[in-house]
C-alpha cells in the first residue's frame, strides 16, 4: 500500500533532532528518505515553519508544502503583518510545491475566522489550495486553545465557503467537536496526525490503556463517515512511523484504507507526484 503522509514537519535544530530521537530516528533527510521507504510513504506535504518571505524553501523533492503563516517575531498575527505578507504569500501559490496555506491560531493568538484574514482565503480561493490550520492540543504551554479549538473552524467555513480547509489533528482531543464541524461544513477535511509522539515501547500495553481514546476516536468517525476527508499524517519528527500506521490502523477501516493513507491526500492537496 502507497501512503503519503499529509502532515509533517521538516526542519534543522536541536528541538527537531530531540524529538526525532525520542520517536526512534534520525532527523535528517537522508533517514527520513529510508524510514519512508521502509514504511511505503512515497510522499509528504510539510507544514511550514520558515517565514514567508522566504519564497523559496529548500525542501526536499520528496515533499510539496504548506506555507506557514506566523508572526515575525515581534508582533503576532495583526492586520497590518498581514498586509504586508501578500505579495509574498501570493509567490508561494503561485508555484506547484506549495499546495496549501498552514494556520497556527493556538500559539499566535488569532481566530481564523477574523476579517483581517479575507485576504489570505481570498489568495486561497483563487489559487484553489486549502488552507490547513492547527486545531486541539499544542506542543507548549503559552498556546491558548480557545484559539485552536475545531470550533472556530465553523465560523471560518461558513464565511469563506469558496476556501477548503483541512482540521490538522482533528481537534485533538475535542473528537465530537471536530464531527459536528466536519459535518456541517463540507468545505472541512482534516488530517489524522499528531496524536502520538515518540516511540512506543510496547504497543499492545498502549492499545489496551488507550482503549476508551482509540474507542472513541473509531467510533466518532463511523458516526461522521466522512472517510473521502480524511487523511493520514504522522507530525513528523514526533512520532514513530511504524507506530502511527499502526494506530492509524486501528480506527481506519480497511475498505477505507487505500483512500485515507493515499487517494485522499493526492486530490485535497492536488499532488502532482512523478
Amino acid at each position: 500500500m502507497k501512503i503519503i503522509d499529509a502532515h509533517l514537519h521538516f526542519g534543522r535544530g536541536e528541538y527537531f533532532d530531540t524529538v526525532a530521537w525520542a520517536a526512534g530516528h534520525e532527523n535528517t533527510e537522508e533517514a527520513l528518505r529510508r524510514a519512508y521507504a521502509e514504511v511505503g510513504i512515497v510522499h509528504g506535504v510539510v507544514m511550514g515553519n520558515l517565514p514567508v518571505e522566504e519564497t523559496s524553501p529548500d525542501y526536499p523533492n520528496l515533499f510539496h508544502y504548506c506555507v506557514g503563516i506566523g508572526g515575525d517575531g515581534v508582533t503576532e498575527i495583526v492586520e497590518g503583518r498581514i498586509e504586508k505578507l501578500l505579495p509574498a504569500l501570493e509567490t508561494h501559490l503561485q508555484s506547484e510545491r506549495c499546495v496549501g496555506i498552514k494556520l497556527y491560531p493556538g500559539y499566535h493568538y488569532f481566530y481564523i475566522y477574523d476579517d483581517m484574514l479575507a485576504p489570505v482565503y481570498e489568495l486561497a480561493a483563487q489559487y484553489q489550495k486549502p488552507v490547513a490550520v492547527h486545531t486541539g492540543l499544542t506542543a507548549t504551554e503559552k498556546a491558548l486553545l480557545k484559539y485552536a479549538h475545531p470550533n472556530v473552524m465553523d465560523e471560518a467555513a461558513t464565511k469563506f465557503r469558496d476556501v477548503n480547509f483541512v482540521m490538522c489533528h482533528f481537534g485533538e482531543p475535542y473528537f465530537t467537536d471536530a464531527v459536528a464541524v466536519m459535518e456541517k461544513n463540507l468545505n472541512v477535511s482534516a488530517d489524522l496526525s499528531g496524536m502520538l509522539a515518540g516511540k512506543i515501547q510496547d504497543f499492545a500495553l498502549f492499545c489496551e490503556r488507550k482503549k476508551f481514546y482509540i474507542e472513541q476516536l473509531h467510533g466518532w468517525l463511523a458516526y461522521l463517515n466522512a472517510y473521502d476527508r480524511l487523511m493520514f499524517g504522522t507530525d513528523w519528527p514526533l512520532a514513530n512511523l511504524d507506530d502511527y500506521i499502526a494506530f492509524t490502523k486501528l480506527f481506519i477501516p480497511e475498505e477505507h484504507w487505500n483512500a485515507v493513507f493515499y487517494d485522499n491526500a493526492v486530490r485535497i492537496y492536488n499532488l502532482h507526484i512523478e
